[in-house]
């Protein structure tokens, strides 16, 4: 499968929810998570879905009043891949608030 073509600050919080969670979660309940608007989860998630990171199916049954809701969980390339964006992120994260742009392989020493 290939990548998502965008991982960004919400995708890297989605894919964090999606690793935390120990059962399958539904959008609303990861919209609540990460405290990001529906407009923004929902997009993710099909992106997600269309890169194989994510699989979702229906619940069977529901004992809660209203439609059923369509449960998320991570492929075992998702939590792979997912796993990888986020560290990537954080790498990139801290060089940016370090001041210095992130390198794209191994960090080298610089001495004076």
């Amino acid at each position: 499968m290939t990548a998502p073509q965008r991982l960004t600050a919400p995708t890297i919080e989605v894919l964090h929810a999606l690793l935390d969670a120990t059962d399958p979660v539904w959008g609303l309940q990861l919209v609540k998570i990460t405290g990001r608007p529906t407009g923004t989860v929902y997009p993710i998630l099909s992106r997600l879905e269309d890169a194989g990171w994510l699989a979702a199916d229906w619940e069977a049954e529901s004992d809660h009043p209203g439609p059923r809701r369509r449960l998320y969980r991570l492929t075992a390339e998702g939590e792979v891949e997912g796993a990888k964006a986020i560290a990537e992120y954080r790498v990139r994260a801290a060089a940016r608030a370090a001041g210095r742009p992130a390198l794209g392989g191994a960090a080298t020493a610089v001495t004076a």
